[in-house]
């Protein structure tokens, strides 16, 4: 059946199953992003209370990353195996109870344990989740599901900064923290009860072999995989490198709590939203290429510009709207692209590793920005690790074979 009575034109084409497997996985985005992001928000708190470095904050982050490399790449190779569907149990429970974990850590060793079994279902979640909906979705608004789907981590990121102020606010620094990760991890059971009903892809079921997840290094998908680890290393790098260290920039060198004044991150948030509608459009619309090229071109010369020339409290007010545009909406386009280089039988492993490689390698950045952040200032480690990065992803772009609308086998 058919639904075509509310919603953009690529929603109202979707049946049921499709349905729900977009909000599913919207949901499991959304929460990955919460439990995950809750750390960047309760960092300031930590270095205070327990007196940690910025080198040994930044190593928390990393971790984090390396072992969602280990996760994304070992729940893609899985999906290949056992269902797309079947490994989306296994990630919510995983993610959800490590971010509980971390809630109930009494030192820095046992949150740097709990956030490293964190990574595994954070990263295998993403890796899943993307092959998931990438298969479900039409060649025709590929782009543009997968890309909504993603802009949960936007929600997420919005409910870990109020989940941290809420708790914070009313129950201190000591415990307000610990209650913020433990509340967090509590929704994925709901979650956990709906994706029991999921039914396959069509195109996985279809599917009648399976080859070695080594595949995605022969000499046919060589290229694809050496392209898809670039593309994903700074996209990632990007990232993670503002996602772990804008705020507490703000609020070491200028003063500013994104929970305190909240302008600031509303901001942020409204521009990721922006990114990512348009980042679906214009990767269904203009290409992948062209899209990710747009998106990398301009973020670089923004941070750039920032580190270079400083600016104001009230510039960066409105310099938070393009930096969350564009740290976050290249993600509407890397998904599908990721997905596109592979056939079916190895889709959850190619995607998996490249995704995942790109983000293991970005996780360095959070430790090297806060290992320099001493000698030459937070705003300029994090300017140059962000040009960087995209700079890795402008080179991918002019690389990679054109996608859109490729039907998938």
């Amino acid at each position: 059946m058919v639904y075509r009575h509310y919603g953009p034109r690529w929603y109202r084409t979707m049946d049921g199953n499709v349905r729900r497997a977009f909000w599913t996985s919207y949901a499991g985005f959304g929460l990955d992003a919460m439990d995950v992001q809750i750390y960047a928000f309760v960092l300031p708190v930590l270095l205070s209370i327990w007196g940690l470095s910025h080198g040994e904050a930044g190593l928390l982050t990393t971790v984090t990353l390396i072992s969602s490399a280990l996760g994304g790449w070992a729940g893609g190779l899985l999906a290949d195996r056992f269902g797309r569907a079947r490994m989306l149990t296994v990630t919510i429970l995983c993610f959800a109870t490590a971010t509980g974990l971390c809630g109930l850590a009494r030192n820095a060793e046992e949150l740097l344990v709990a956030r490293a079994l964190q990574g595994l279902g954070f990263g295998g979640e993403w890796a899943v989740g993307a092959v998931f909906i990438s298969e479900m979705a039409s060649s025709e608004t590929r782009a543009r599901v997968v890309g909504m789907v993603q802009s949960a981590w936007v929600v997420g990121w919005g409910l870990a900064a109020a989940v941290s102020a809420i708790a914070l606010a009313n129950f201190g620094p000591d415990l307000g923290w610990r209650l913020a990760f433990i509340a967090a991890s509590l929704p994925a059971i709901i979650l956990f009860a709906l994706r029991r009903k999921l039914a396959e892809p069509k195109i996985f079921e279809g599917a009648r072999r399976k080859a070695p997840w080594h595949h995605i290094f022969t000499s046919k998908l060589r290229r694809s995989t050496l392209l898809g680890c670039l593309l994903a290393t700074g996209v990632h790098g990007g990232y993670w490198a503002l996602a772990t260290w804008w705020p507490t920039m703000l609020l070491a060198e200028r003063g500013i709590s994104l929970t305190g004044d909240s302008r600031y991150f509303v901001s942020l948030l409204a521009g990721a939203l922006g990114g990512y509608a348009f980042g679906a459009w214009s990767g269904d619309r203009a290409g992948r290429r062209t899209t990710l090229a747009i998106f990398a071109l301009g973020g670089t010369a923004m941070v750039l510009a920032y580190a270079q020339f400083g600016a104001s409290d009230r510039m960066l007010l409105f310099f938070s709207f393009p930096l969350g545009f564009v740290a976050l909406g290249m993600f509407s386009v890397t998904g599908p692209v990721l997905s596109e280089l592979f056939a079916t039988e190895v889709r959850g492993s190619g995607l998996g590793f490249c995704y995942n490689f790109g983000r293991g390698i970005a996780g360095l950045a959070p430790l090297l920005i806060g290992t320099t952040a001493d000698r030459i200032g937070i705003d300029h480690a994090l300017g140059i690790a962000v040009g960087s990065a995209y700079g890795l992803v402008i080179l991918a772009a002019a690389l990679l074979p054109e996608t859109r609308g490729r039907v998938l086998d």
